[in-house]
């Protein structure tokens, strides 16, 4: 074959549209033959590069064509399209297929936690595999191997570099050897052969039909050796996107040299290379190439569509070398024209994402406006989607969502929590009430038997497994059905299908997750572009017949399933607004739209932080001549340079981020410092943006203070709700009459209440079971604690404080019998009649004293009442359960209270030593000034008692909230009483 003695290669600039422009130009070279542009090949660096120039043919057309054939070699996950086209180029060698994705993952996992000295959990072992996978594969693209990255002198790095850059040789050693065994090779390897095949194949032989080769930036050796046969074919050519064929040679030559150098060989002469400048990558290709810009061509343009003159001055002057920035100082208005950007600067995310959504709103007034949206920042870009929905703009977010995030993917993280925490009660409420579970007609029926196994289900967590959800379900079945027991017997024969096994291999876990995921959502969890992903990745587990050798823990499943499911991202196929589209950096290039907003405009987003490797020490990198970290900052700043090619364009970010203030992006500050004055802000959008949810007129709420009918008040009254009663009536309102009992949390941590129910109950038992003996009540509260499925933290500091009050219980009960005091009853209930209201109460001790009186015992964990508050009616317990035992309240107890003590186990001193138990009572005497005397407990509580009666139980009183502050402690109905909106202001009239 002829070659040309010129390559035919072009550029279109940064600042012109793409993908419009190789289309027109292309449809006016084929003029009216529409099969012409059929018979075409385009080699196409990604996918989403083929839909902007596929949009763009549409668009520039008008009408009906055929268009060409497109083929993707930029990326590695290169789908079918490389394979089709190249595969069946006809003689050559036979190139082994490439290992499945999801397979390599899971064996270079493997071969990481082998080979490491403390190998770490499998979620770990993939994070590591992954990356290992990425450095693997700019190795293949640069065309190392291992034996070129084992020749680096590790001398001059540091001991933790030297250690990974040897886990490093020794696992890719051993992927060669799994590779071979399994036939395959990595799909880097086979797309360089692919290549290097069909550069050999169409230097000695041309295609007849035209290829051309266009947005392809990437510099990697078999990419380049392509670009060139490409280039070189008599219908052949290379378009290249964002190449300034304008730029002055002082400025492409002051971004240094291209050529790798080693560690030790002399500096060359001229500047450091200029990794992090927009045009160093696109040098870096032409020299691979070994093409002279000189011999860049201009793209034909058929139709002038730039933003402006002055747009590719201002865009070359912004991104100057930092060496020649000098040549700001005397630029001219035309070299730092603005026109048709401008800046909006907000303060916070939100601010900035509402600013957005009205300048989108704005722009789709005027007719077939195309809006394009570009930001890495994956926050900012769902704010700004929420901020359009309330127009009911569904943006195009080619990013899309990830996998974990949908329905599908959270049900099955749900499912896998489950398992992992053995039916804990948190995760096994949070998979029922998924909204995937039971899909169907019987969801409202299936929500209200899994509302119901919540209510049993509150307080401190059950036993491990299905047996403890049992004994709780027994325990507190309350008012639950025949209805409810058939669900959950039914529910529980599913979970039970599953096993007891808590080790099993990851296939054995897909398995399982499928048939337990199916049958609870109906298969809804297979529904859908989410369901068919998700289903997709089950399967591929599955399938893979390398993950049946080890087992994992359930424990290790969800981070599993999150890893796998954090790179797939699920695109909406349709249902997007046509006019407006989000971007990410890689999905906006090549694309173009008349109004693009550069959103997320700080240091840190734009560009964006590199993320480390941990395999490779940078001057390892350096030595290799693999791509840079600063090689990103570069490319970012060629995706706005892009972006600036819009008729308009609008800059935004926010002056600090979620948590702390943020730095405007270099990019950013560059315009800022080329346009000085020029840089118009918009501060009409900005101030329109903050008035558009800007606040309402404060609202004055008043104190709550109900007042229920006449039959609503007649309710009972227990002795411990007095008190409540008193200081807070709408508490008491709250809870007994509108019956809204406080639940506690599910899977709470044991609280005062639970530590008070448990030693009540250990007392109780050891009165009524064991009689008292002095033996018996250490080992039965022994068992007791060993039996409560409480977190073993929690038992070791209460255990040792509760056993020493304990002793001290039992020695007082003993000494107290040797006095001739007997304990009569133990969590008796009593109950009386006062002003026709019926009075309970439950004492939870009664002993018969020397003299023949009745000593009323309350038990408290931690410290009781004070004398004042019993003084002032606001801890009238004690006195009202001698009311009732004086009346003949309590069965077969009768006399007169002459002792209320209130029994603490909490610490005091005696006898100059901290000890825990004291008995302490609210009686007057001796040398207390506070408390009543012992004859008028009964008959002050009494009294008290009758008044809140007239007042609020038979009157007409308003239950006022915090009508005693100081005294109300309880907060449970703080939040239904809106004590943040009026506490405080009462009294100014606020």
């Amino acid at each position: 074959m002829a070659e040309r003695r010129r390559p035919g290669i072009s550029a279109i600039a940064a600042h012109r549209p793409f993908a419009d422009d190789f289309a027109s130009g292309l449809l006016a070279r084929h003029g009216e033959d529409r099969l012409a542009l059929a018979r075409t090949t385009l080699l196409i660096p990604n996918h989403r590069a083929g839909r902007a120039i596929s949009d763009a043919f549409v668009r520039q057309s008008g009408k009906g064509l055929l268009l060409p054939r497109m083929a993707v070699i930029g990326d590695i996950d290169l789908g079918e399209s490389l394979g089709n086209l190249f595969d069946a180029m006809g003689d050559g060698p036979a190139i082994p297929p490439a290992i499945e994705p999801m397979r390599r993952l899971f064996i270079l996992a493997d071969l990481v936690r082998q080979s490491s000295d403390k190998p770490p959990e499998l979620p770990e072992a993939m994070r590591l595999a992954s990356d290992f996978a990425d450095v693997l594969d700019q190795l293949l693209i640069e065309e190392l191997t291992a034996d070129d990255l084992a020749e680096i002198d590790a001398g001059d790095l540091s001991v933790h570099w030297q250690q990974s850059l040897d886990l490093f040789l020794r696992v890719a050693r051993q992927w060669q050897e799994r590779l071979g065994e399994h036939g395959r090779i990595d799909a880097a390897d086979r797309r360089n052969r692919l290549l290097k095949h069909a550069a050999e194949r169409w230097t000695h032989a041309s295609p007849s039909t035209p290829i051309i080769a266009t947005g392809i930036t990437t510099a990697a050796p078999a990419i380049a050796r392509l670009l060139r046969a490409v280039a070189f074919l008599p219908a052949g050519e290379v378009v290249i996107p964002g190449l300034d064929l304008d730029q002055p040679d002082t400025v492409w030559e002051a971004l240094g040299s291209v050529t790798p150098q080693p560690k030790d060989a002399p500096r060359q002469p001229g500047p450091p290379p200029a990794y992090s400048h927009p045009q160093f990558h696109l040098k870096l290709l032409l020299n691979a190439m070994g093409i002279d810009r000189k011999e860049v061509t201009d793209w034909p343009v058929i139709q002038r569509k730039a933003a402006s003159d002055n747009r590719p001055r201002l865009v070359r002057n912004v991104f100057l070398p930092a060496q020649l920035s000098d040549q700001w100082q005397g630029l001219d208005k035309a070299d730092s024209d603005t026109s048709g950007i401008s800046l909006i600067e907000a303060a916070n995310p939100d601010e900035e994402a509402q600013a957005i959504a009205l300048l989108v709103r704005q722009s789709l007034e005027k007719p077939r406006q195309r809006i394009a949206i570009i930001t890495p920042d994956r926050s900012l870009a769902a704010r700004i989607s929420a901020h359009l929905r309330r127009w009911d703009i569904v943006a195009d977010d080619s990013a899309g969502r990830a996998l974990a995030v949908t329905p599908q993917g959270s049900f099955l993280i749900a499912l896998a929590r489950c398992l992992a925490e053995n039916f804990a009660p948190v995760p096994l409420l949070a998979l029922l009430k998924h909204p995937l579970c039971a899909d169907g007609d019987g969801r409202l029926a299936w929500l209200d038997q899994a509302r119901m196994l919540d209510l049993m289900l509150r307080g401190p967590r059950p036993a491990p497994g299905l047996e403890g959800i049992d004994a709780r379900i027994a325990a507190t079945r309350g008012g639950a059905g025949d209805d409810f027991m058939a669900w959950w017997g039914a529910l529980r024969a599913l979970f039970a299908s599953a096993g007891r096994e808590r080790d099993r291999t990851l296939h054995d876990w897909a398995t399982l997750l499928a048939g337990l995921g199916g049958t609870l959502s109906g298969m809804a969890a297979w529904r859908g572009q989410a369901g068919r992903a998700a289903s997709g990745l089950i399967e591929e587990i599955a399938a893979i017949e390398e993950l049946g050798a080890e087992s994992i823990n359930a424990a290790r499943l969800p981070a599993v399933l999150q890893a796998l499911m954090a790179d797939i991202a699920i695109r909406p196929a349709f249902g997007s607004h046509p006019r407006v589209a989000i971007y990410g950096l890689l999905e906006a290039r090549l694309q173009s739209a008349d109004t693009v907003i550069c959103a997320g405009l700080n240091e840190g987003s734009w560009p964006q932080i590199p993320s480390p490797d941990p395999w490779l020490a940078p001057m390892a990198r350096r030595v290799l001549g693999l791509p840079l970290a600063e090689m990103r900052i570069g490319l970012a700043g060629q995706d706005l340079a892009g972006a600036l090619a819009a008729r308009r364009v609008v800059l935004t970010r926010s002056a600090r981020d979620a948590s702390a203030p943020a730095i405007a992006s270099r990019f950013l500050l560059r315009i800022k410092a080329v346009a000085g004055e020029r840089l118009r802000s918009d501060d009409g959008l900005l101030a329109l943006a903050r008035a558009v949810d800007g606040r309402l007129p404060a609202i004055r709420i008043a104190q709550p203070a109900p007042m229920p009918s006449r039959s609503q008040r007649n309710v009972p009254v227990s002795v411990t709700e007095l008190d409540r009663l008193r200081a807070d009536p709408f508490a008491f309102y709250a809870r007994k009459i509108l019956q809204l009992p406080a639940l506690d949390s599910v899977d709470a941590e044991p609280s005062a209440a639970w530590r008070g129910t448990a030693v009540h109950k250990i007392l109780e038992d050891w009165i009524n079971k064991d009689s008292q003996a002095d033996d018996a009540l250490l080992p039965r509260a022994r068992r007791f604690l060993d039996d409560a499925n409480v977190h073993p933290l929690i038992i070791a500091l209460w255990r040792p404080r509760l056993i020493a009050a304990l002793e001290w219980i039992a020695a007082e009960v003993a000494g107290n019998e040797q006095a001739g005091r007997t304990v009569l009853k133990a969590e008796c209930k009593g109950r009386a009649v006062l002003d026709g209201v019926t009075i309970t109460g439950k004492a939870d001790r009664i002993d018969r004293l020397a003299d023949g009186t009745l000593a009323i015992v309350d038990y408290k964990t931690g410290q009781p009442p004070s004398a004042a508050q019993v003084q002032q009616g606001f801890a009238l317990q004690l006195g009202l359960l001698g009311m009732i035992a004086e009346r003949g309240g309590f069965e077969d107890i009768a006399g007169i209270a002459g002792a209320f003590e209130y029994w603490s186990l909490a610490k005091s001193r005696r006898d100059g030593e901290a000890q825990f138990g004291y008995v302490a009572s609210p009686v007057r005497e001796g040398n207390k000034r506070s408390g009543l005397p012992r004859d008028e407990m009964v008959p002050v509580a009494t009294r008290f008692l009758s008044e809140a009666l007239a007042d609020w139980i038979l009157g007409d009183s308003p239950f006022t909230a915090k009508l005693n502050p100081d005294q109300a402690v309880y907060t449970d109905y703080d939040q239904l009483m809106r004590l943040d909106e009026w506490y405080g202001r009462q009294a100014d009239g606020s």
